[in-house]
C-alpha cells in the first residue's frame, strides 16, 4: 500500500497531511507552513522596550539598522518596507520616518545585511553608513521596583548609541540594543549616574574593559541583611533606640551641642545621627530622582526627611528630629524587605538558570577533557556519568540509562534512553553511562530557550499591568497635592497646630508611593510563569497566563492530543480456518513495501510478535482501495472491505473456523449460523464504531482475515477531560477524521461536543464559532498542523514541544512533555494567578485608602504608614504571589 493508495481517506492518517496542505494553500505570501507558524506566534504581542521598539533575537534572529535619509514620508516608508520584505528570512521591519532610519530583524542564515541594503537601494533610496547593532544585557540588581526602572529608563533614553531598551525589575536586568559604534562604557556610566550599579554585562565573553564582573551571579547575590545598606540601617536603628532611651527612659534634657545658634539635646543629637546614617542612601537616591525628574518614593522620602529636619531647625523649640530618624530607619528597613522579597521572586528564575552545568567532559582523540560548556562545538561527543547533569541538547551515541527529564518536561518518572534517543541540557542521568553527540550550540539548547522565553515573558505586559501603570501615574501626583494640602490648609485656614499637621503631611507623602501596587501584578506573573516552567509548561507571557485562566471553553485536536497519534494493531480476526499468525504473516508481506501509516503499523506489530514475512513479488497499489502482491507466488490482496466486494467476495457469509473447531465467544455472540460471520452487518461496523480502521486480507479465492488498526487513546485523556469539565470548562473535540471514528473516540474520553471532518480552515471557523459562543477559548494541538487554529484562539497550547523549535515558537503556551494531564494544572495555575493578581491590586489600594483616611484623625503615624503601607504591603503582595509556586500537577 503506497502513500497514495487512498485506502481510508477519512481516517486519522490523513488529518496531518490535510492540515499541512491547507496551511500552504491558505498562505497568502506563498511561504508555506512557516508563515502559518508565524501567524500563530503573533497571537502573543512581542516584548516592548521603553521606547516602544521590539526586542528580538530570542529565536536566533539578528537586528540591523540602516540610515535612509530620503525616507521622509509614509509613502517612502511603505516602498522601502515592501522591497525589504521580498527577501527570505525577514522578520519585523520598522521604518522610522522621523529619523530616517530603518530597523530590520532578519535570519542571518537566510539573508544578509548586504541583501537588505541592496533591496533598499533597489527601491530608489540611498543607504548611509553600515548596518549593525548589538544587544547587551545589563545586570542592575538594585533596580527592583517600577520607580527604579523609571530612573534607569530615563538614563538610557539619553545615552548615546542606545536604539532601544527594556527594563525588567523583577529580574534586575536591562536589555539594551546599541548602534554599532556605541560605547558600552558610556551606557553603563549613564545607568550608574542614575544611582544604580551595573554588576555585569554579557556584551562579550571575558570582556573586562567595563570593570564589571562577567562571571556567575553568585558573587552578586550578597545577603540583603549583610549588605552595606543593611549595616547602615542597623546603625541608624541603634541611634534611634538610644535617642528614645535618653528622652523617655532617662529623661536627659542636657544640651550637648549647638550649631548656628540651634541647640541639641542628647536625644535630639542621637536622632539627627540616626537620620543622617539611615537617610544617606535615601537622600542619594532622592538626588538622582530629582536629577531625572522622577516623582518616585526616593524623592518623596528625601523630601519628607529634609522637611522634618528643616522644620525643626526653623521652629526652634519644636523638634521633628524623632520623626526624621524614624522615617529614615523604617524606610530603610522597608527597602531591605522589598529587596528581600524581590530576591525571592528572582530566585525562582535563577533556579531555572542554574539547572544547566557549567562544565562538560568532552571526548577528543580518545581523551576525556573537562571544558566549559561554552567551548563545546556541534558534533563533539561528551561523556555523562551516572548522577551528572547532561550539559547539552544532543543524541545518545553510546550507552543506556534512565534520564530524569523533569527540569524540561516536568515528567515525574525518568525516561529510558539508548543510542539514537534525544536528550536535553539540564536533565539528569540517573543510572548508566552515556556518550552524547552535541546537536546545539551553548545558549541555543532547549533549556536556554526556555529561560530566555521566561525572561522575555516579563516584557509582555498584561492589561492589568497597563492599568496599574496608568493609575499610578495619576495616583502619586494627586497624593503629593493632598499631602501638601493636609500640611498647609488646617494651620493656615483654621489655626490648628502646624507641627501636628506638618507631620500628617509627611505621613501622606509616605502613602503617595504606589510601590506595592505597581509590583502586585509583575511579581505574580513571574511567580506563575517560572513555576509553570519548572513543571514542564512554558507560558510565553503574562497576557497568556491571564487569558488561560479566563477561558470558558477548550477546543482539543484529536490526533496526537487526545490520542497518541501513532497507529497500532488492535484486533486480528482470522477467517476460513486461518490462525492469527497466518493473517499477520500475509498482512506483513503485503504491507512490507507500503509507506502508508496503516501498513507501517501492521508491519511493526507483526515484527513485534515475531511473525515472519513472506517473499513478495509484483507489488501494486490500487488507488483508493488497497494493494495487491504475490506472496510466495500466490496472489494476495489487502484493503478496504469495498475492495473485496468488487473482487466478488460475499462478506455477509464468511466461514470463521474449520471443521470440528470450537467457535470463539465473539462468533457465538455475533453469528446466527454455526461457524459463520456477517462481516458487513456485524464485525466491520462494530470495529469501526470503536474508532478502528478495518483492513481485509485474502487471496483471489478466500478471505483470510481482518486486521483492525486504531490511533490509541491516551490513558489519561478521560481523566483530563473530566477534570476540565469539573473546573467548569466546556471541552470540544476538533478533528479531520470521519464522524464515526470521531464519535467513538469522543465517547471513550468523555467529550460530548464533537466537530468531525474538518480541514484546517474548518478548524479555524470552528474556533471562531466557539469564540462567538463563549467569548474566550483555548485551542490545544500539535503546534504545527493546527497553527491556524492555535493562532485564532484566545490562547494556543502546543503539545509535546520539548526539542521542537517550531512547536516552541508556534503557540502561546507549550506543554513540554507529550502529557495531556498538564492541561488541568495549567488552567488551575492560570485561574489562581488571576485571583492572586486581583487580590494584590485591590489589597494594595484598600490598605493605602484606609491609612490615608486615618491620617487626619491621628490614627496613622509615620511609622505605621511606612511599615504597613510600604514594607508590609510589599512583603504581602510578594508572599501572596509566591503561593503560586506551591501549585503542582497531580502526580
Amino acid at each position: 500500500m503506497s502513500e497514495h493508495d487512498g485506502r481510508d481517506p477519512d481516517s486519522d492518517l490523513d488529518e496531518g497531511a490535510d492540515a499541512s496542505t491547507d496551511s500552504q494553500e491558505g498562505d497568502e505570501c506563498g511561504c508555506g507552513d512557516a508563515c502559518e507558524v508565524e501567524s500563530a506566534s503573533a497571537s502573543g504581542a512581542p516584548g516592548e522596550t521603553g521606547t516602544g521598539d521590539p526586542i528580538g533575537g530570542s529565536d536566533g534572529s539578528a537586528r540591523a539598522e540602516f540610515g535612509v535619509p530620503e525616507m521622509d514620508c509614509a509613502s517612502c516608508a511603505s516602498k522601502v518596507e515592501t522591497s525589504v520584505r521580498k527577501l527570505d528570512g525577514i522578520g519585523d521591519v520598522d521604518p522610522r520616518v522621523t529619523t530616517g532610519r530603518l530597523v530590520v530583524d532578519y535570519d542571518p542564515d537566510r539573508t544578509t545585511t548586504d541583501d537588505i541594503r541592496g533591496n533598499i537601494e533597489g527601491a530608489g533610496y540611498a543607504v548611509e553608513g553600515g548596518p549593525s547593532t548589538r544587544e547587551v544585557s545589563l545586570s542592575v540588581p538594585d533596580m527592583d521596583c517600577a520607580s527604579c526602572a523609571g530612573k534607569v529608563e530615563n538614563a538610557l533614553r539619553g545615552a548615546p548609541g542606545v536604539l532601544s531598551y527594556e527594563t525588567r525589575p523583577t529580574t534586575g536586568t536591562a536589555l539594551v540594543t546599541l548602534a554599532a559604534d556605541a560605547d558600552l562604557d558610556s551606557v553603563v556610566s549613564a545607568v550608574e549616574s542614575a544611582g544604580y550599579e551595573v554588576t555585569r554585562t554579557d556584551a562579550d565573553d571575558g570582556n573586562e574593559g567595563h570593570g564589571h564582573s562577567h562571571g556567575g551571579s553568585d558573587a552578586d547575590r550578597e545577603s540583603v541583611w549583610r549588605s552595606t545598606r543593611a549595616v547602615k540601617t542597623w546603625v541608624s536603628g541603634g541611634f534611634l533606640a538610644a535617642g528614645i532611651a535618653a528622652e523617655y527612659l532617662l529623661g536627659l534634657e542636657l544640651v550637648v551641642a549647638s550649631v548656628l545658634g540651634v541647640s541639641f539635646t542628647v536625644a535630639e543629637l542621637l536622632y539627627v545621627l540616626g537620620a543622617a546614617v539611615g537617610g544617606q542612601a535615601i537622600l542619594r537616591n532622592g538626588y538622582y530622582s530629582a536629577k531625572n525628574r522622577s516623582l518616585d518614593i526616593d524623592f518623596l522620602m528625601s523630601a519628607a526627611i529634609l522637611s522634618a529636619v528643616a522644620a525643626s531647625l526653623i521652629s526652634g523649640p519644636t523638634s521633628l528630629y524623632f520623626e526624621a530618624a524614624t522615617l529614615a530607619f523604617l524606610f530603610s528597613v522597608s527597602e531591605l524587605l522589598e529587596r528581600y522579597s524581590m530576591d525571592r521572586t528572582r530566585d525562582s528564575l535563577r533556579e531555572l538558570m542554574d539547572l544547566s552545568p557549567d562544565e562538560a567532559t568532552v571526548l577528543r582523540d580518545g581523551v576525556e577533557t573537562v571544558v566549559p560548556v561554552e567551548e563545546l562545538e556541534i558534533g563533539d561527543v561528551v561523556a555523562v556519568k551516572p548522577g551528572e547533569k547532561i550539559p547539552v541538547d544532543g543524541t545518545v551515541v553510546t550507552g543506556d540509562s534512565a534520564v530524569n527529564q523533569a527540569p524540561i518536561t516536568g515528567e515525574s518518572v525518568p525516561v529510558d534512553k539508548t543510542a539514537g534517543d534525544e536528550v536535553f541540557a539540564g536533565t539528569v542521568n540517573e543510572a548508566g553511562y552515556l556518550e552524547v553527540r552535541v546537536e546545539s550550540a551553548a545558549g541555543d539548547d532547549t533549556l536556554s530557550r526556555i529561560v530566555s522565553m521566561v525572561e522575555d515573558a516579563q516584557s509582555n505586559k498584561t492589561e492589568r499591568e497597563q492599568f496599574v501603570e496608568r493609575f499610578s501615574s495619576y495616583y502619586t501626583p494627586v497624593m503629593v497635592v493632598v499631602a501638601v494640602a493636609v500640611a498647609a490648609i488646617p494651620p493656615l485656614a483654621f489655626g490648628l497646630d502646624w507641627v501636628t499637621w506638618f507631620v500628617y503631611g509627611i505621613t501622606m507623602l509616605v502613602l503617595a508611593c504606589p510601590c506595592a501596587f505597581v509590583i502586585s501584578t509583575p511579581v505574580s506573573v513571574v511567580s506563575g510563569i517560572t513555576s509553570a516552567a519548572k513543571n514542564g509548561v512554558l507560558i510565553k507571557g503574562g497576557t497568556h497566563l491571564e487569558a488561560m485562566g479566563s477561558v470558558e471553553a477548550i477546543a482539543v485536536d484529536k490526533t496526537g492530543t487526545l490520542t497518541k497519534g501513532e497507529l497500532t494493531v488492535t484486533d486480528v480476526v482470522p477467517l476460513n480456518g486461518n490462525s492469527e499468525e497466518d493473517v499477520l504473516r500475509c498482512a506483513r508481506g503485503l504491507e512490507s513495501r507500503s509507506e502508508h501509516p496503516i501498513g507501517e503499523a501492521i508491519v511493526s506489530h507483526a515484527e513485534g510478535t515475531g511473525v515472519a514475512g513472506r517473499e513478495v513479488d509484483d507489488f501494486e497499489s490500487v488507488t483508493g482501495k488497497g494493494v495487491r502482491a504475490d506472496l510466495d507466488g500466490v496472489p494476495h490482496f489487502a484493503g478496504k472491505p469495498g475492495f473485496f466486494e468488487e473482487l466478488g467476495f460475499d462478506l455477509e457469509h464468511v466461514h470463521v473456523t474449520g471443521p470440528g473447531e470450537e467457535l470463539s465467544a465473539d462468533v457465538r455472540e455475533l453469528c446466527d449460523r454455526h461457524g459463520c460471520l456477517n462481516l458487513v452487518e456485524d464485525t466491520i461496523p462494530r470495529l469501526q464504531s470503536e474508532g478502528k480502521t478495518v483492513v481485509v486480507v485474502g487471496t483471489e479465492d478466500d478471505l483470510e482475515g481482518l486486521v483492525a488498526v486504531a490511533d490509541e487513546v491516551r490513558p489519561d485523556a478521560r481523566e483530563t477531560v473530566a477534570k476540565l469539565r469539573e473546573a467548569g470548562l466546556s471541552v470540544v473535540m476538533l478533528t479531520g477524521d470521519n464522524e464515526g471514528t470521531a464519535r467513538a473516540i469522543a465517547e471513550q474520553v468523555g467529550v460530548d461536543d464533537v466537530r468531525a471532518g474538518l480541514l484546517p480552515e474548518d478548524k479555524v471557523a470552528a474556533v471562531e464559532g466557539l469564540l462567538d459562543e463563549y467569548g474566550s477559548v483555548a485551542m490545544v494541538g500539535d503546534g504545527i498542523n493546527d497553527a491556524p487554529a492555535l493562532a485564532t484562539a484566545t490562547v494556543g497550547v502546543a503539545m509535546g514541544a520539548a526539542g521542537t523549535d517550531t512547536a516552541l515558537e508556534t503557540a502561546d503556551i507549550a506543554l513540554m512533555a507529550d502529557d495531556l494531564s498538564k492541561l488541568p494544572y495549567l488552567y488551575e495555575l492560570s485561574h489562581r494567578a488571576n485571583g492572586v493578581i486581583r487580590q494584590n491590586i485591590w489589597a494594595s489600594l484598600a490598605i493605602k485608602a484606609v491609612l490615608a483616611v486615618g491620617v487626619p484623625f491621628g490614627y496613622v503615624s509615620v511609622a505605621l504608614a511606612v511599615l504597613a503601607g510600604d514594607a508590609g504591603m510589599t512583603m504581602g503582595v510578594t508572599g501572596n504571589a509566591m503561593r503560586l509556586a506551591r501549585i503542582r500537577p497531580d502526580e
